[in-house]
């Protein structure tokens, strides 16, 4: 402990200067001191091949009679057991827009959702990750109305800006303003700082009042069985005129601070960063490997997989997968999916896919139902951020009336993500085949909706009953892939990775550890095609984990979309294994 008080004085003195710095360590010290006073420290958080994590709205189910979070942990007994050991509970706080993510409460559930005692209730099965939502705050908040209201330690919580600054450096996620006003209780109008928008107040970070508060409620969260932080929008936290605002070393600073106070007093509970940037940005936030955030989220991955779907060629994708493995330590690993409550990000894909492609992306969007938000570039311009679609229609052909491949499709693209290193995590609505949901954005107003549909458990549970379903065929699909996938040492976050280019339309993946040697093929094209295995043994029989069918290295027949799961019947015949 004193080690990482150390630590922690450090970090505190390079964002806020020595003097200041002493001031907030004593603050931090204060908070955390009474957390270990209520609160036992658990055993080190830990990840291998049987992870897997579900990603849902606890108001995603909804039945009659009983409370959502309550209706969706029945889900979760009775569908889904044996199947996830880990639940991102996506923001269930009251909110004033943007689904959850602008919080009036960051201490209470929303009534009509359940209690606390609901949220412990599911954490007790699965580890539970929990949003906090560090940027910024509900202008509808308690907070918020304090700081209008010139309340002690609650007046410096926005940022004020003169709006004749020029501000035209600082990256945006959004079309919005940048600035919105707003009226004090004095009388007196303000200009704040509002990234995403008018209703999504940013926090001021310079002042220590809005630390220790943010620290605490990170830590109620643990308190209540949390065993994953997620930081929503963090690489926006820390702002400097004159700058982008984003990816700041005050930043990285304050990700390695939430890490020690969390090393210090629930090492049980990991950190994740919500960062949707370019791949070699998002992975700055993994620190060292030991500093800063165990996960971050594969934020290339959605993209870049639909546009080798889109093709037909694996090539780039297997080039981007092979860089995949320069992590910066052992401990460091990635949260691998496809969709998630947002859309599917645009901005990874700078620098891998040219702007001609992304427009081509964007076009067999709107073809199937979608749409395109789009960003503000610094020179007023606007160029696609999101792509708003259930990742299952964003992957139905346009030009095909009848789409015999769409199932298939859908499929082999969930399955590259449980085969990559890292952690897999699945959307719910991606679990169930979710269609878009074209009526609630139509209701709403808001396109992101349309990957965010609100459905009867009781009909989902006729659904699922119903082989011939789209959910039920999905659902039966991703539980035979996911049960076999928690039982591979091979899969283990950390184990080995190679990257073969045997065909172009073929991803063919090597993973590899002491006990285990795996071949992970998926058909990425609408072609029939045989392809065979590099560095095996003439001769060699492999066997398929996902169907018991066994096939020959040399002379391996693929369907379309087809995804196969190979290990060699007698593993010590292969001459060639990766353990790095």
């Amino acid at each position: 402990m004193f080690r990482q008080g150390i630590a922690m004085r450090s970090i505190l003195q390079s964002i806020y200067g020595q003097a200041k710095g002493d001031m907030a360590f004593s603050r931090v010290s204060a908070v955390l001191d009474r957390f270990l006073k209520q609160n036992r420290v658990g055993k080190t958080a830990v990840f291998s091949q049987r992870d897997v994590f579900l990603i849902a709205y606890a108001d995603t189910l909804s039945r009659e009679g009983e409370l959502p979070l309550q209706t969706l942990h029945r889900f979760l007994d009775e569908h889904v057991k044996g199947m996830f050991s880990g639940l991102h509970l996506l923001p269930f706080f009251p909110y004033s827009s943007d689904d959850g993510f602008s919080v009036i409460d960051f201490y209470a559930v929303r009534p009509d959702l359940g209690s606390w005692a609901d949220i412990r209730s599911i954490g007790g099965q699965f580890r539970l990750m929990v949003d906090l939502v560090a940027n910024h705050v509900s202008a509808e908040s308690p907070w918020f109305g304090k700081y209008l209201a010139g309340r002690k330690g609650f007046e410096n919580l926005a940022i004020e800006v003169d709006p004749s600054t020029d501000l035209s450096m600082v990256t945006r996620p959004r079309t919005s303003p940048l600035l919105t006003e707003f009226k004090k209780t004095s009388g007196h109008s303000v200009h704040l700082w509002t990234t995403f928008s008018e209703d999504q107040v940013d926090l001021n970070y310079r002042s220590l009042d809005v630390l220790e508060n943010m620290l605490r409620v990170m830590l109620f969260y643990v308190s209540q069985g949390a065993r994953l932080i997620r930081l929503d929008a963090i690489a926006f936290l820390w702002k400097e005129i004159g700058t982008p605002c984003i990816h700041l070393p005050q930043t990285h600073e304050m990700v390695r601070l939430f890490r020690k106070i969390l090393h210090a007093a629930a090492p049980q509970t990991a950190l994740i960063t919500e960062t949707n940037v370019p791949h070699d940005e998002n992975i700055q936030y993994l620190g060292d490997g030991c500093d800063e955030a165990q996960m971050v989220y594969n934020f290339t991955l959605p993209p870049l997989l639909l546009h080798a779907l889109d093709t037909g060629s694996a090539r780039l994708l297997a080039d981007w997968i092979q860089t995949l493995s320069n992590l910066p330590g052992a401990a460091s690993m990635f949260f691998n999916f496809t969709a998630s409550h947002d859309g599917i990000g645009v901005r990874p894909l700078e620098g891998i896919l040219p702007l001609s492609e992304i427009d081509r992306l964007a076009e067999r969007v709107k073809q199937n139902g979608g749409y395109v938000s789009t960003r503000r570039r610094t020179d007023g311009s606007e160029i696609p951020y999101e792509f708003n679609t259930t990742y299952f229609d964003a992957l139905k052909d346009p030009d095909v009336m009848n789409d015999l491949f769409h199932l298939s499709r859908f499929l082999a693209s969930q399955a590259v993500a449980l085969v990559l290193p890292g952690v897999p995590a699945v959307y719910i609505h991606s679990l169930l085949g979710s269609r878009n949901w074209s009526a609630g954005v139509q209701a709403t107003g808001k396109v992101r909706t349309i990957n965010r549909e609100k459905l009867s458990a009781d009909a989902l549970a006729k659904d699922l009953a119903n082989p011939q379903s789209i959910r039920s065929q999905v659902f039966r699909a991703y539980r035979k892939m996911i049960h076999v996938r928690r039982h591979q040492p091979a899969f283990h976050p950390g184990a080995g990775m190679q990257v073969h280019s045997l065909d172009d339309r073929v991803l063919t993946l090597q993973r590899s550890c002491p006990d285990q040697t795996l071949f992970a093929l998926t058909n990425l094209s609408d072609e029939d095609l045989t392809t065979t295995l590099p560095d095996i043994e003439k001769g060699m029989v492999l066997s398929d984990l996902l169907t018991g069918r066994r096939f020959e290295a040399e002379f391996i027949r693929m369907s379309p979309y087809e995804v196969l799961w190979l290990e060699p019947v007698q593993a010590n015949h292969v001459t060639k294994q990766t353990n790095k």
